[in-house]
């Protein structure tokens, strides 16, 4: 896999990590910079240790020995439907759309903010696991997620603060086109190339 089907399966991550902190930014009074470090600190460890223990799951049942050319194909046909259900999921939260009870709050409401980063680690670890049946080098990958998830963490924030929880929804349908594309690309490159 290239730098930018990476990029491309990672953004589509990270910007659900967008959207949940947006949701939080979104009703605080002002943003504590001092909190907004502690969370960012706490989503990019979390983020890059969830991708790793994805990764290293099923990386070991693809690095055991006489793995036959049929169970790499199958393995990159798992990844790209990975790829895709994730995509879905992120559609149907964007047609769900569920309505935030926006009021003030004066800082960032720690309960919330874990089970967020909990519920966007979960599309990470899967991420991670694809990854793995790839037989990814994640070296690249995880610090490529540490940085995405700083950056859509920091900026999640500040859109929430600024201009509300509506942009969850566009961060959701962009999330779930990055990651349909690189489902498509994994079965073009790694799949149909095979047969």
């Amino acid at each position: 896999m290239n730098w930018i089907e990476n990029l491309l399966i990672i953004g589509g991550v990270s910007l659900d990590i967008f959207a949940t902190m947006e949701c939080e930014g979104s009703v605080v009074a002002k943003i504590d910079k001092k909190k907004l470090a502690e969370i960012s600190i706490l989503t990019v460890v979390f983020q890059m240790a969830v991708l790793y223990l994805g990764s290293l799951g099923s990386g070991r049942l693809m690095r055991q020995e006489g793995v036959a050319e049929n169970e790499i194909l199958l393995s990159n046909v798992i990844a790209a439907i990975i790829f895709a259900g994730l995509g879905v999921h992120l559609i149907i939260k964007a047609v769900r759309n569920e309505r935030i009870y926006e009021h003030r709050q004066d800082t960032f409401s720690w309960k919330k903010i874990l089970l967020g980063i909990v519920g966007t680690g979960i599309y990470t670890l899967l991420a991670g696991f694809a990854f793995g049946l790839m037989e990814i080098r994640m070296r690249a990958c995880i610090l490529l997620l540490g940085v995405c998830s700083l950056l859509m963490v920091i900026a999640g924030v500040y859109t929430g603060y600024r201009f509300g929880f509506e942009q969850k929804k566009k961060a959701y349908g962009i999330g779930a086109v990055l990651l349909w594309a690189a489902g498509i690309d994994v079965l073009i490159q790694y799949v149909l190339t095979r047969i």
